[in-house]
């Protein structure tokens, strides 16, 4: 009988990352406090709720940070085990109650083959500049999903960090937009920026990283839509009609291949 093949090894979670989300961001409110913020949440969670298996279901949320989507699946019904390599994420998210929080890496899981009916990577994707990574990521979500069992997948999109700057107004020297130029050539984030090691996906380096772990096709959605910069502006913060006109578009146009790439998030899903 041969020997399994010898596991390749996974380096650290790149400490400036847990330095940020530690010291200099407070995720565990981002998806609530702003209309950006908002429109991501309330979007994600309506796309989950079409795709993931009915409640109640084994969940796993990789990355899940503090917890505010698996508070959500939580109260839907859902068995959910969360797990995150920030401290202080965890620390947040066990104050929800009601979910499993474990430590972990989404490159390299403990959880056992074919365990849970859907695993959610709504989160790591973005910090694994490294392309072998966001692979190993995503085959381990499809290796810990049952056959049939959902995966689902969250990226920053390519074009979100320019989009980003011209709303808010920061693209203000040729200097800037130089830098912006750079991150769209190659997709890795500058720290400058003041966030911190992250990778943006094209829709189409997204669906080819999918197919390479063994996905199939990927069923990909943009989560804000086009009016998501105008909500990035700032400028919509008190304009409920906005918000609500931002949903209603980016529910429009998902699927349309000419839009996608201009929400600021893209989701892929996808079955076993």
């Amino acid at each position: 009988m041969s020997e399994p093949a010898p596991v390749a090894p996974v380096s650290p979670v790149a400490p400036e990352i847990i330095d940020f989300y530690t010291d200099a961001y407070d995720e565990s409110t981002r998806l609530h406090r702003s209309a950006a913020g908002r429109a991501e949440r309330l979007r994600t969670l309506e796309l989950l709720e079409r795709h993931l298996p009915p409640a109640p279901s084994r969940v796993l949320d990789i990355g899940g940070g503090p917890g505010v989507y698996a508070a959500e699946l939580a109260a839907w019904g859902h068995d959910v085990t969360l797990l995150d390599p920030v401290p202080l994420h965890r620390a947040q998210a066990a104050r929800y109650g009601g979910f499993a929080v474990a430590a972990g890496d989404a490159r390299r899981l403990e959880q056992a083959d074919a365990s849970f009916d859907a695993a959610l990577l709504l989160g790591p994707l973005y910090h694994l500049p490294v392309r072998a990574d966001r692979l190993a990521a995503l085959r381990e979500a499809r290796r810990v999903v049952r056959p049939g069992g959902v995966v689902a997948a969250a990226v920053i999109s390519r074009h979100a960090p320019l989009l980003d700057g011209a709303a808010r107004g920061t693209m203000d020297s040729e200097a800037e937009a130089e830098r912006l130029g750079a991150s769209l050539a190659d997709g890795v984030n500058d720290p400058k920026t003041g966030f911190t090691v992250a990778y943006f996906h094209t829709v189409a380096e997204l669906r080819a990283e999918w197919q390479e772990a063994g996905l199939g096709e990927a069923d990909v959605h943009g989560v804000e839509g086009p009016l998501w910069p105008l909500l990035a502006s700032q400028l919509a913060e008190d304009r409920e009609d906005l918000l609500l006109a931002a949903l209603r578009t980016a529910r429009l146009t998902e699927r349309d291949p000419a839009m996608i790439a201009s929400s600021a998030h893209l989701l892929a899903v996808g079955r076993r």
